[in-house]
């Protein structure tokens, strides 16, 4: 299946060792960052695979308008984040979002991510070490398993 897994990941690069990962894993996957990904025609993909960090609670605004604007009407998705905490209440704008544009959600991963964000930066950060192997083997499984 020809994906995409377009992905914005702005502090530390996990998010981006996600798509890396997924991507070195099939050669059916393409990534790019969503600041690069203004000429990409998503309707040539068989599904979309939209990646983020997590920005207070949310996946990151950049990449949400692109997707809102870009992704065809009955596009299968899946999801991949990082985030310092891993909470079950991450992914609720994308999913409301792709309720509103009608995608079909395949599925989605998170794992925790280093951050050092605001004041956790005093202190060196915090999930110091994540994404670790194991949780890039996850995120490949978890794309092999859609």
């Amino acid at each position: 299946m020809k994906t995409m897994l377009i992905y914005f990941s702005s502090h530390h690069g996990n998010t981006k060792k996600l798509a890396e990962a997924i991507a070195q894993a099939d050669a059916d996957v393409e990534i790019c960052e969503v600041s690069d990904a203004k000429g990409l025609d998503l309707a040539e993909y068989d599904r979309i695979g939209i990646a983020s960090g997590i920005y207070a609670g949310n996946f990151g605004k950049p990449i949400m308008k692109y997707v809102e604007e870009k992704i065809p009407k009955g596009k299968e998705v899946f999801f991949l984040y990082t985030s310092a905490m891993k909470l079950n209440s991450h992914t609720a704008g994308i999913r409301k979002l792709a309720e509103q544009c009608g995608w079909k959600v395949l599925g989605e991963y998170g794992c925790r991510g280093y951050n050092t964000f605001g004041p956790f930066k005093l202190v060196g950060g915090t999930s110091k070490g994540h994404p670790t192997k194991e949780e890039l083997n996850g995120a490949v499984a978890f794309y092999q398993g859609l």
